[in-house]
């Protein structure tokens, strides 16, 4: 089969190196874009960082469009996550800057672009805040129907959020872009940490990325040492949450995760803002209300959490 053409937006954010880095072990997928946001860190630095990774995986033959530096609704005041993934984004390690540079397009006319270039064949893998994707779809109207899918890492489904009890960090980044794309009528697929919660990379998994003398398993031994210590303050274990590469993976193999379908809309207000709320679809409301008559979206309910992490890993390893 010919691989699947994908673009990863992204806030690199040590998960979003590994999950790039599986991107491009994964011969399902060719990555043809990476487009940049802000997250867990400022836009400009994930645009830096970004371009590193090209360098260090030899691939600077794909361009890469710098995304917004503001949320939909232009608020500049941003949460960036650095204590999670140090200041740099990258475990502190203060590379030397990337040679590379920018396309001159930004994030959201690159996504419409290659969307009208191929119709219904793209997957956007969307790792960071949603304000690129939404502004995509308010620029394009017919974006939401030329892009073939957007996998989204976002929303915490029945659980508990991360940035607060309510809400996940990617849907809080940017609360108003999560509801444009989760009702814009595109084939979405939404995975929560209700599932990446179950995807964690081990001390022992670690050990082995060291054992390894893949070059990006190398690599990512350099940067892992500050999302181990978060992962041990904020939640007591030894060990890090897959976030962004077990979102990928639902563009590699979606076999390993269960779906539901639904409506989903954002609180944009209060102290919920940013939390996912999901209709089941189960009761016939009999008034009108936000949910009424909007498209649905699918949302990962279970994974495979074993077969999840043993890809990764055995991916990354592979030199």
């Amino acid at each position: 089969m010919e691989p699947k053409k994908i673009i990863i937006d992204t806030d690199p954010g040590i998960d979003d190196a590994m999950a790039i880095f599986l991107a491009f072990k994964s011969p399902e997928v060719e990555v043809i874009g990476l487009t940049t946001i802000y997250g867990n860190v400022y836009t400009t630095l994930a645009t830096k960082n970004a371009l590193h990774l090209l360098e260090v995986a030899g691939r600077t033959d794909i361009p890469v469009a710098e995304g917004s530096h503001v949320t939909l609704t232009k608020a500049t005041k941003l949460r960036i996550a650095d204590f999670v993934h140090g200041a740099d984004g990258l475990g502190n390690q203060n590379f030397p800057p990337p040679k590379g540079k920018p396309i001159e397009q930004s994030a959201a006319a690159f996504l419409i672009e290659q969307a009208n270039l191929y119709p219904g064949k793209i997957t956007v893998v969307a790792l960071g805040p949603l304000t690129n994707i939404a502004l995509a779809i308010q620029l394009d109207p017919a974006f939401a129907k030329n892009i073939g899918q957007i996998v989204l890492l976002g929303g915490a489904f029945s659980v508990n959020g991360n940035v607060n009890p309510a809400t996940e960090a990617n849907i809080f980044g940017d609360p108003e872009a999560a509801d444009v794309v989760f009702i814009s009528g595109a084939d979405v697929v939404a995975v929560g940490i209700n599932v990446t919660h179950q995807a964690i990379m081990t001390d022992a998994d670690r050990d082995k990325l060291a054992q390894s003398n893949g070059k990006f398993a190398q690599y990512l031994c350099q940067i892992l040492e500050v999302y181990f210590s978060y992962h041990h303050d904020a939640y007591a274990m030894r060990g890090v949450y897959l976030h962004d590469p077990t979102a990928l993976l639902v563009a590699i193999n979606p076999s390993l995760f269960t779906y539901t379908e639904g409506v989903v809309r954002v609180q944009t207000s209060g102290i919920t803002r940013g939390l996912t709320l999901f209709d089941n679809r189960q009761k016939r409301f009999a008034e009108i209300t936000e949910w009424t008559d909007k498209p649905t979206v699918k949302v990962a309910v279970t994974v495979d959490a074993k077969a999840v992490v043993k890809l990764i890993m055995d991916r990354l390893m592979d030199s």
